[in-house]
């Protein structure tokens, strides 16, 4: 096994929209086992636990994540996971997702510049911001309604 540090984490919701999950601290484990499972681990407060419940399946339930993986440099690396345990501690709350890598390109470019459209953004601006975030790829968060 490989534990590395979790940087950042972003649910996918069911309409493929990102959903920044606001970390405290974060694990992430490769079990470098015969069906290359990972294991992840997110350490957030309760309050803001509070505020992304509503964004989570129900224990072994599904759900997509992209995790950004020991410095906040790295492209992030999309899972497909089960939701295995919340559990609170302290006034924290600890989630652990299991699941696999996904091999096939991460949906990112294709969220991003998504939301840029939908925040307005056009022409040359457009552009430039795209080039700009492509490279940084900072967690956003959607907010457009279907």
């Amino acid at each position: 096994m490989k534990s590395f540090k979790l940087i950042s984490l972003q649910i996918v919701t069911e309409r493929n929209e990102l959903f920044n999950v606001g970390l405290t601290d974060g694990l992430i484990i490769n079990k470098e086992d015969d069906l290359n499972t990972w294991i992840l681990e997110a350490f957030l407060s309760k309050t803001y636990f509070d505020k992304i419940q509503h964004v989570l399946p129900s224990l072994n339930g599904k759900v997509n994540v992209q995790a950004v993986i020991t410095k906040k440099e790295n492209g992030p690396a999309a899972f497909d996971t089960v939701l295995r345990s919340i559990k609170e501690v302290e006034g924290h709350v600890s989630i652990v997702f299991e699941g696999h890598l996904q091999r096939a390109r991460s949906k990112y470019a294709e969220l991003l510049l998504e939301d840029l459209i939908d925040k307005g953004i056009s022409g040359g601006d457009l552009l430039a911001e795209f080039k700009e975030k492509i490279i940084s790829q900072p967690p956003f968060i959607t907010t457009k309604k279907s």
